[in-house]
């Protein structure tokens, strides 16, 4: 019977045993700092995420928002603020989430189902900046030119008829 109570329990001691020592060995999540306006429990995995969106909405790297190291040039300081694009950021996450939130309830229409909200690539369309005019300019669009009236200044003269 003692024999028998020993070997049920070696084995799953022994589970508990190697469990413990490959956790040990994993490198722990590095907890990010500085978070202002993304949740502060938010995981590695969600930040990366939103991170790889920001670059691929602005068409920028890393260290457009974030420092680098002050003692080890080729590491960013993630949680300096040294850099005001990193605050303009913050700025713009602000902006569109009260946007969706007043105007697009959370991304959810009344069933529930995903709607279109605003992102940083409605504006920027993979730019540093987001580029203020249409393509080709305020003056003529697929239908034509607008309509009188529909920019400052007088009319237009008539054509002159020859």
């Amino acid at each position: 019977m003692v024999m028998k109570f020993k070997k049920s329990l070696v084995v799953p001691l022994s589970l508990i045993l190697a469990v413990s020592l490959c956790s040990l060995s994993l490198p722990p999540e590095e907890k990010a700092k500085n978070l202002k306006v993304l949740p502060k429990n938010i995981s590695h995995e969600e930040l990366m995420q939103t991170m790889h969106l920001f670059n691929k909405s602005l068409g920028v790297k890393c260290d457009f928002c974030h420092a680098h190291s002050k003692d080890d040039p080729k590491k960013l300081d993630f949680a300096s603020d040294v850099l005001e694009e990193k605050e303009t950021a913050r700025d713009m996450m602000k902006l569109t989430m009260r946007i969706n939130k007043k105007y697009f309830k959370s991304g959810k229409d009344e069933s529930g189902k995903q709607i279109m909200t605003v992102t940083c690539y409605t504006c920027h369309n993979g730019q540093k900046e987001p580029v203020a005019t249409p393509p080709g300019g305020n003056e003529k669009g697929p239908q034509g030119p607008p309509p009188p009236g529909a920019h400052d200044g007088p009319p237009p003269p008539p054509p002159a008829n020859h």
